[in-house]
């Protein structure tokens, strides 16, 4: 079966510092894969490269057979894939329904002059962006706070709203850096539960996470990168019992 997202001999030097070396995992379609390490492991990078915000300096991304070489980051979400941050990327004086709608933008047919006019088909289209972006809202549980501002949401609750800006482009891929920091014990179990639903519908999803108890529930695969280096992968049990893993996280000998 070919692979959704196939990474291959990814890597990427700052100045003489190799960050990432010569990475490979694949992800299927309706499958979830996490990316875990040590701190400075390279996991955010990796996800950078995939995603289009920076460039590899070696290797090669595949989407959907697709050379990602020369794609620029604008048009990923046309191709089927969205992200969240790890440092949250929303818009303040907004409300929260508007936040999600940008996720929409690729989505968007009706032309400058049709909007402008104020013209049938324009009010349709927005009508329909409407509606998709408070459906994905009342999924992730905020329906009550769609006419809020942004910027008077808690932590935990604008995470939720960058999970349905990301959701509502209909992506086939969903990156996710840090999806769970700052949440709760029941806020991790909901999120976790939410994202079990969306890879149900088909849509894959790579994910950078620190929640140990999360990646083991929910991942299908796991990644594991020391100092830029990918050293294990296998399910959840494999890496639960890999000596190199636990070495990697205690600092202690593989033996």
């Amino acid at each position: 079966m070919t692979a959704l997202l196939e990474v291959q001999d990814l890597s990427r030097d700052f100045g003489g510092v190799r960050a990432v070396n010569q990475v490979d995992f694949q992800v299927q379609q309706g499958e979830i894969v996490a990316l875990i390490g040590p701190n400075g492991a390279g996991k955010s990078t990796v996800l950078n490269m995939v995603s289009g915000v920076i460039p590899p300096s070696g290797g090669e991304i595949r989407f959907d057979t697709r050379p990602m070489t020369r794609v620029q980051g604008f048009e990923y979400a046309g191709l089927g894939i969205t992200r969240t941050f790890q440092n949250l990327q929303t818009f303040d004086d907004m409300t929260v329904l508007e936040n999600v709608m940008v996720g929409m933008h690729t989505k968007t047919r009706s032309s400058l002059f049709a909007c402008g006019m104020n013209l049938g088909s324009a009010r349709n289209e927005e009508r329909k962006m409407v509606e998709r972006a408070q459906d994905w809202l009342e999924r992730v549980g905020l329906a009550e706070e769609l006419s809020s501002l942004a910027g008077s949401l808690p932590y935990g609750k604008l995470r939720l709203m960058e999970i349905a800006r990301a959701m509502v482009a209909d992506p086939r891929l969903l990156l996710l850096d840090e999806p769970a920091a700052g949440l709760n014990h029941t806020e991790t179990a909901e999120m976790s539960q939410m994202f079990q639903d969306i890879r149900k519908k088909g849509t894959a999803i790579l994910l950078v996470e620190h929640d140990m108890d999360m990646i083991m529930t929910i991942a299908d695969r796991i990644v594991v990168l020391d100092q830029g280096t990918k050293i294990a992968e296998g399910t959840p049990r494999e890496i639960q019992e890999n000596p190199r893993v636990i070495a990697a996280y205690l600092g202690g000998d593989e033996e």
